[in-house]
């Protein structure tokens, strides 16, 4: 082997050096078995040298699962890309012989009914070790490679017993997409030489960068609410094991050292108990005395927390187990320059593989500890259900959608929902068999439940490194309701959820020579309605409401009338039967048109509606995720064409194949006086642009919409405030994301297919617009007490009380629609998204006389 050795040359820039080889990273004196293939065998490089990419990681460890008896490979799901999610599962070869039988028994160390007839002795632990969620961070999937070889190949006692009494669960790339595009920008930016200046492009990589997966989505965000295939995938194999212990290895600003939890203890979250942070402290002590040996530096408690449970690693922690947070100094490229001297790839990749194998050694040394606790921590939660008092939440709406996808997501981690089985009234709001779902809370996963579920407006600290509130009913507007043991009865639980069980739809009325209506309450409904547009039918959508027969149906309802239809009857109705039964939504068969008690379906109150041709502003100086959420609601939810049109090409191209233009949250610098000119002259021939948060200051700066912002109270100067108070106030004044509620007019355009004028919105910015002085104008309200849940300073909510939502502004023929707040958020805000579409589709029917 040979031994690295570092140069600086004094006469250059350049940093020339013999490439680490396993002997730079693995421990000294242990024998490898020679049968196992060394990381360069397949690669054909050394770790660190290049970095890997996402097929040759996979490649290597498919060698490793050939050659060891240690190892079996499993590919649990895939990507966007369709590259493969794989998982090594390492123990000792007799622990793989048997390995169904200890699945099942750890699985039944969460079971408080029978745990307690467990003996934990012999009992292995379970470590799921996940590397690189962000792709951008790569020493953590780089590390993985020495972690697999290591416990492929090492011999000797020491291991021998870390394979007896463990099985480990590891994850090379969390997130493959974003992994592979990372190292490709990297390595086709290499020098022979190692350039170490920050200014080199290697190390800048370009937008969006590598650090979200193919939508754009920071996948560890993605941990509780579950909406991205590499998180599904995740969280099915977690709940098939319940590991004890998750390490979760990041990269952070190349001028820090070396960070791991416990995080800053006053942003715990209050439901984690604190025999968590007690273990989790005792492994830091594993943790230091590994970097301290190699001389690396680090902290912690000083950074981070363990609030928001939607972490990787936060998530254990209200399921059992306890996350580990691991945060790296980058070197962005191969090496870069930094306050602490030149850092090297290989140098960070080294600091990881030295802390996973302190967490192994760790966990092996507290095995009991991890094994009772996480026993205790399931009969805990038993027994906290059943002092509640709480038999069950009820969840239910109109939309059987979102319903359902709420259902899903609870059952992604293992909770039991049940379809309701009677009618429900609970505090006056009644639950109806078809809409509604039952979740029973006296069970072991009653602290999951309530975390996903709760409100809270009270915190022990008023900084917070993600999101303060996350509930999720109010995220998917649905109403929900807790019963007591008193009101509950078995008789309430229909059939349990089942994902197959998704909502059905059908033509109600058979055939009809006149016309097809279909609501527009549906989640749904806007895929059903671009469908039709864009195999050319001819729509209109009602701004009034009307009858037919018994029925009432309400604005935004979508008209299909079979005579001005360029199809015959039969087309019409065989292509609207296989929408409604493909999308899941109900479309009813209407004989006439006739109507003296509201309106004919002949009225002028049914608008045409034109198919949108959308171009989504993407690019330099536009936030990448706020962008991918509405890329991906387009492309995968909505099946809706939607061009990603690059801010720098926007001078050369021509708008007219547009006739809306989507800009998110971002500062638009990319755009020169000629680009906003142009920009204002296809508005002002007709355009749609639909906006949002950053976008609207910059619309308004070009005089696009009226969006002057109130200034939020952490850019108040005027009053007296110590200078050590600086970053609790500052921080303080920031909405790291809380939802607040919303008074919305429902016979608005933007909210067509809204029963409830109250409509909770999320809210991660402090951009305050002030009500306009219109009579219609203000469609969109914060209430007079906004915050339902999550952590607001004082002096923004006074800023925020009665704001306004959404401003609407026309220029020429054109409309300009703007949201103070991403409603896309995540790809879990499903209770906005209907908002955000109804723009896109209804914008310009908005009447002149609702502009600010």
């Amino acid at each position: 082997m040979r031994f690295f050795i570092l140069i600086i040359l004094l006469t250059t820039n350049s940093i020339s050096f013999s490439q680490a080889d396993l002997s730079y990273y693995l421990p000294s004196g242990v024998t490898y078995k020679s049968d196992i293939p060394e990381p360069s065998d397949v690669l054909g490089h050394e770790v660190g040298e290049w970095h890997v990419s996402h097929d040759k990681l996979v490649e290597y460890m498919r060698a490793l699962d050939t050659a060891s008896d240690r190892i079996t490979l499993e590919v649990i799901g895939k990507t966007y890309e369709g590259r493969p999610l794989i998982n090594l599962i390492i123990t000792s070869p007799s622990n793989h012989q048997n390995l169904e039988n200890l699945q099942n028994e750890h699985i039944t160390l969460t079971d408080p009914s029978k745990s307690s007839q467990l003996a934990i002795e012999n009992m292995p632990a379970v470590f799921y070790m996940g590397y690189s969620i962000h792709g951008n961070e790569p020493s953590g999937s780089n590390t993985s490679l020495l972690v697999a070889y290591y416990l492929a190949a090492a011999q000797g006692s020491y291991i021998d017993k870390i394979l007896d009494e463990t099985i480990i669960l590891l994850d090379p790339s969390f997130n493959p997409d974003g992994l592979n595009r990372f190292a490709n920008y990297v390595n086709a930016n290499k020098s022979s030489n190692t350039y170490d200046d920050p200014n080199n492009r290697e190390l800048n990589e370009p937008w969006p960068g590598g650090r979200t997966n193919h939508y754009w989505f920071d996948l560890n965000r993605d941990w509780l609410v579950t909406q991205l295939p590499e998180s599904q995938a995740r969280i099915a194999q977690f709940h098939k094991w319940k590991p004890n212990l998750l390490t979760d290895h990041h990269e952070m600003g190349s001028n820090n050292t070396f960070f791991f939890q416990p995080g800053i203890p006053s942003r715990n979250n209050p439901k984690t108990p604190a025999k968590v942070f007690e273990l989790t402290a005792e492994l830091g002590r594993f943790h230091a005395q590994a970097l301290d040996s190699i001389g690396s530096l680090y902290y912690t408690q000083e950074s981070y927390d363990d609030f928001y449970y939607g972490k990787g690693s936060t998530y254990p922690d209200i399921n059992g187990g306890i996350g580990i947070l691991f945060e790296q100094a980058s070197s962005r490229g191969h090496a870069r320059e930094t306050e602490n001297g030149v850092l090297t790839f290989p140098f960070t990749i080294r600091n990881q593989f030295n802390t996973a194998l302190s967490s192994l050694k760790g966990l092996n040394q507290n095995r009991d500890a991890f094994l009772n606790y996480q026993r205790s921590y399931f009969k805990d939660a038993y027994n906290e259900a059943t002092k509640s008092g709480q038999a069950a939440i009820v969840f239910g709406s109109k939309d059987k959608w979102r319903n359902y996808h709420l259902a899903e997501l609870m059952n992604r981690h293992g909770i039991s929902v049940y379809q309701s089985k009677s009618k429900t009234k609970i505090s006056g709001q009644s639950y109806e068999v078809d809409e509604s779902y039952v979740v029973p809370l006296n069970n072991s996963n009653y602290r999951l439940i309530k975390a996903m579920f709760d409100v809270t407006t009270n915190f022990q600290d008023s900084l917070f490194y993600d999101v303060s509130a996350w509930t999720l009913p109010m995220a998917f507007n649905i109403d929900y309701e807790t019963v007591n043991g008193r009101s509950f009865n078995a008789n309430m639980l229909g059939q349990p959820f089942s994902p197959i069980l998704q909502p059905k739809g059908k033509i109600v009325g058979d055939n009809s020579d006149y016309a097809y209506v279909f609501e527009w309450n549906d989640y749904y409904s806007p895929k059903a309605l671009y469908y039709l547009l864009k195999n050319g039918f001819k729509l209109k959508v009602a701004t009034q409401n009307f009858t037919s027969g018994d029925k009432n149906f309400e604005v935004g309802t979508i008209l299909i009338p079979v005579g001005i239809q360029l199809k015959t009857k039969g087309e019409i109705h065989s292509t609207l039967k296989f929408l409604s039964e493909d999308v899941g939504i109900d479309i009813h068969a209407l004989k006439s048109g006739l109507n003296y008690e509201t309106v004919s379906l002949g009225s002028p109150s049914f608008e045409t509606i034109s198919i949108p041709s959308i171009a989504i502003l993407v690019g330099e100086s536009v936030r990448s995720y706020d962008a991918g959420e509405v890329w991906h609601l387009f492309d995968q939810r909505m099946d809706m064409e939607a061009t990603l049109l690059p801010v720098d090409r926007f001078s050369r191209v021509s708008l007219d194949r547009y006739n809306v233009i989507v800009m998110v949250d971002g500062y638009y610098s990319a755009l020169n006086i000629n680009d906003a000119e142009k920009l204002k002259e296809w508005v002002k021939n007709g355009g749609l642009i639909v906006g949002s948060q950053g976008a609207l200051k910059y619309l308004n700066k070009i005089g696009l919409g009226k969006f002057e912002m109130k200034k939020s109270a952490k850019s108040d100067s005027s009053k007296y405030r110590k200078y050590s108070d600086i970053d609790a106030f500052e921080g303080a004044q920031e909405i790291g994301g809380a939802i607040f509620n919303t008074r919305i007019d429902l016979t608005h355009p933007l909210f067509y297919g809204y029963q409830k004028e109250y409509l909770p919105v999320f809210r991660n910015s402090e951009d305050f617009l002030p009500p306009s002085t219109g009579a219609y104008s203000n469609p969109m309200m914060y209430t007079e007490n906004p915050l339902l849940s999550g952590y607001i300073s004082e002096e923004n909510l006074e800023m925020l009380k009665n704001s306004s939502g959404v401003g609407i502004s026309s220029y020429g023929q054109g409309k300009v629609i703007g949201f103070t707040d991403d409603l896309n958020f995540r790809a879990f805000w499903y209770g906005t998204n209907k908002t955000f579409l109804n723009a896109i589709f209804f914008g310009k029917l908005v009447d002149r006389s609702a502009n600010r």
